[in-house]
């Protein structure tokens, strides 16, 4: 006799994901912010928005990218949370907003929970640090999409920022400097070349190194712009040192341009290891990666000291790396 074809048959699991809610309900938890109204529920998550005169609300959504093949390469779960969280909350974080929620979106071919706890656990881990709450997500299973052990993340952030501490660029001036705030690392892209570069053995061996998390910028940089008038931010992602840094005047007076002195600080070892065996050349180098600054930001001459003590207080280190001419 056929057995009676069901949802489970089919490849998708509905009490396993029932279970697997509930085991994520306390790192949930341990991002909660006051304003959270709801707890973890099926339809969606409640956020009273706290006073604000003009509040604007800063929304971003991202991925990993191809990090995710090294995570899954080495079985490594406990990171990947971490950047798909920095990813987007660096960004809203370059309008000076606060960040108050983050969303997920987890699909996989097939439930595996305790890797998905540890993805999961990384991303509570980046809320906290974030100061945001891990408000809600999905959890797809998806056979035939995704091979069993393969799975894909996506992060959703809102933030908000009071019109009138937006940080947009337009005050940059001629003579402004230019800090750069050290990368944790290679951060969440450039994997497509890394992956053409290293061999597989290679990639292995340097796995922990790559793996390493996206550094949050979120407590720092607010905490100078609490105290320093920041004039523009970038987050150094796609397209590298080359393409974002410019991004710093894009929205300033006509004719200004960025000033960038490559011998303020030194290039970490990873992306001249990823130079050399890639035999890439130094301006590839600066489109692709992040060469060591993850994040920017244009300050006056005067503040320069007060910005690079506030950032120090964080254990952020910074360089002068250029000004505005």
């Amino acid at each position: 006799m056929t057995s009676t074809l069901t949802y489970k048959r089919a490849g998708v699991d509905v009490e396993a994901a029932d279970r697997f809610v509930d085991r994520i309900k306390p790192l949930v938890a341990s991002t909660r912010r006051p304003e959270v109204v709801s707890g973890l529920n099926q339809f969606g998550g409640l956020f009273a928005l706290k006073q604000y005169r003009r509040p604007l609300l800063v929304a971003s959504a991202d991925g990993v990218g191809t990090k995710l093949k090294l995570a899954q390469l080495v079985g490594r779960y406990d990171t990947i949370g971490i950047d798909a969280v920095a990813m987007n909350v660096n960004d809203i974080l370059c309008f000076g907003a606060e960040p108050l929620f983050f969303l997920d979106y987890l699909a996989c071919g097939k439930l595996a929970p305790s890797a998905m706890t540890a993805i999961v656990r990384g991303m509570a881990k980046g809320c906290r640090e974030a100061g945001c709450a891990l408000l809600g997500g999905e959890t797809a299973e998806m056979p035939g999409v995704y091979q069993p052990g393969e799975y894909d993340i996506a992060g959703f952030a809102l933030g908000v920022v009071e019109k009138s501490r937006l940080i947009d660029g337009r005050s940059v001036r001629r003579g402004d400097v230019i800090i750069g705030l050290a990368s944790s690392g290679v951060h969440s892209n450039g994997f497509a070349l890394v992956h053409r570069v290293f061999s597989t053995a290679q990639l292995r061996r340097h796995a922990a190194e790559l793996l390493r998390p996206t550094r949050i910028y979120v407590r720092p940089v607010l905490d100078v712009a609490r105290h320093v008038k920041v004039k523009a931010l970038a987050h150094v992602t796609g397209g590298g040192l080359a393409r974002r840094l410019p991004s710093l005047v894009s929205r300033a007076k006509a004719g200004l341009r960025i000033y960038l002195d490559r011998s303020a600080w030194r290039m970490p070892e990873v992306f001249r290891r990823i130079q050399r065996t890639g035999r890439l050349t130094p301006s590839e180098v600066e489109r692709t990666f992040n060469c060591g600054i993850g994040m920017a930001l244009v300050c006056r001459p005067k503040d320069v000291e007060r910005v690079q003590g506030i950032l120090r207080k964080h254990h952020v280190n910074s360089w002068v790396i250029g000004h505005v001419v």
